[in-house]
């Protein structure tokens, strides 16, 4: 799917993740743009840490994201209150490569998906 259809209507704004997935996988597009306040938006308060903001503009342009590959989705629906989204992404950071694994879990806040956590 192209950036175009996929997230780019989130990251302007003009329309809301309708589940968890398209909330990760929004996200993951907004680190490969480095979008920090799309990042600091959409994670939950509960476990927004004070420095976030600063953390992600310190950081954000060390790493350079390559691919994302979801694994498996536990509910996050339309319906749903909670979800998981297990995935794997692909990066480099000064030519090296990495792969971030992880079991994010997303709820929603004020009726939108936030990213609470992640387990890697």
């Amino acid at each position: 799917m192209s950036y175009a259809k996929c997230c780019m209507p989130y990251h302007h704004g003009k329309a809301k993740p309708e589940t968890a997935e398209k909330l990760m996988r929004s996200r993951y597009s907004a680190y490969f743009f480095r979008l920090v306040g799309y990042l600091v938006d959409t994670t939950h308060p509960d476990t927004k840490e004070p420095g976030l903001r600063k953390g992600l503009q310190k950081t954000v342009h060390q790493v350079n994201w390559a691919n994302l590959e979801i694994l498996a989705v536990v509910k996050g629906e339309k319906d749903d209150k909670v979800g998981k989204v297990e995935f794997v992404a692909d990066y480099f950071v000064e030519g090296k490569p990495y792969e971030l694994h992880e079991v994010s879990r997303f709820r929603r806040y004020k009726g939108a998906w936030k990213y609470l956590d992640g387990k890697s």
